[in-house]
């Protein structure tokens, strides 16, 4: 008779996860799809569980089925899970946001995307050249604008309140003083750094060009037509009960803060799972005729990788091969198809969207806390889903 031999180590580590995904219910799961619905929930479980953050929402489409699941609870000890209707703070996937209405505007011919920024910002704005080349709105939007990442010389939350209004130093005043003199870390054009700084002055040539604010461009031409009720830069009374509360990185809550204007188009939306599968289903809507112009250009690739140099801040999701229009294009690699994606982290959570918009798929995916090893597993999470859903 044998003696009955260990479960060996990696296996009985799986096996764990298995049962502990199994006794996880998420909060919410809306689908027409039990497949897709069968998916997004293992997905999201596995994510909720590596990540260690109080919660996390995950949404996906696919051929317009959509699914959501919610894990934890909203703030610590609150015993509130999250749902598709939870806000939460995305952050810099406001950037994409900013190419839609881009975008719309080039489609419309109201301006070029290879216009000089000059031509688009009040006469208080100079913006100089550097080594012959000008900076244009592509540059901006294609994070090739060659400017520091934050503006220059705002003022910083004290010592004693790190987190206090890390925004309200950014004012047009700063930006206008901060283009004086040479501000480049390189000739626009001709390499790609991330900048929320050049996002900040794209917003405010938006609203110039159009005599309009950003925000109100925003919800003429993104939010309103596409029933994106729940999109917004800052919450009303009462929303914070149904929004995620964001958390550092030693776990310990962080403050709401407000979203000044200056910051709309590079990092201030506010939205819920459900707003994000609205907005995912434009995306990928291939029979919408009457804004196929405007999709292509949002989704083509503008910028290249190959030539560029110095390129920093933009493989969070996987090595950029090109810009779109806020978007970063990662190419088709082993079983997984041509991706356009944009990361986000602001006051304590991290979000993630990416789209296959030739295969109709797209994920989002958000956490309300700040975790070195979360955030990468959360990213790596919705790219596995998305191959799994549209293998090639």
């Amino acid at each position: 008779m044998t003696e009955p031999t260990a479960l060996p180590a990696r296996r009985l580590v799986a096996t764990l996860a298995i049962l502990a995904v199994a006794s996880l219910a998420p909060a919410s799961a809306r689908a027409e799809d039990p497949l897709l619905t069968e998916a997004v929930n293992f997905a999201g479980a596995i994510a909720f569980l590596g990540g260690g953050a109080p919660a996390l929402v995950i949404a996906a489409i696919k051929d317009g089925e959509t699914a959501v699941a919610g894990f934890g609870e909203t703030f610590k000890g609150s015993g509130q899970a999250p749902d598709g209707d939870t806000f939460m703070r995305i952050a810099s996937i406001s950037k994409a946001f900013c190419g839609d209405v881009l975008g719309s505007l080039a489609a419309g011919n109201a301006l070029a995307l290879t216009d000089p920024l000059q031509d688009h910002l009040p006469p208080a704005y100079v913006v100089p050249q550097k080594d012959g080349h000008t900076l244009r709105l592509i540059d901006l939007v294609t994070q090739a604008s060659g400017l520091p990442r934050e503006v220059p010389n705002q003022a910083n939350p004290t010592p004693e309140n790190p987190y206090d209004d890390p925004f309200g130093g950014n004012t047009p005043e700063v930006q206008i003083a901060g283009l004086q003199g040479d501000p480049y870390l390189f000739p626009p054009g001709t390499g790609a750094l991330y900048s929320n700084w050049g996002y900040d002055l794209l917003g405010a040539a938006l609203a110039h060009t159009t005599g309009k604010p950003y925000a109100d461009l925003l919800t003429e031409r993104v939010l309103t037509p596409r029933g994106m009720t729940d999109t917004k830069f800052n919450l009303a009374p009462g929303d914070e009960a149904r929004a995620m509360h964001g958390h550092g990185f030693d776990g310990a809550p962080m403050p709401w803060v407000p979203s000044p204007a200056t910051i709309e188009c590079a990092g201030g939306l506010y939205t819920t799972a459900n707003d994000m599968l609205k907005w995912m289903a434009w995306h990928l809507d291939r029979d919408d005729a009457a804004n196929a112009q405007w999709r292509t250009m949002n989704h083509a690739a503008w910028l290249w990788r190959d030539g560029l140099v110095p390129v920093g801040g933009l493989d969070d999701a996987g090595a950029m091969t090109a810009m779109s229009l806020g978007w970063v294009v990662v190419a088709p690699v082993g079983n997984a198809p041509l991706m356009l994606n944009k990361t986000g982290g602001l006051q304590g959570e991290f979000s993630y969207v990416v789209i296959a918009p030739t295969r109709g798929v797209g994920v989002f995916v958000s956490m309300n806390e700040f975790s070195v090893g979360g955030f990468p597993l959360m990213v790596q999470t919705a790219n596995n889903l998305i191959a799994e859903l549209t293998p090639r």
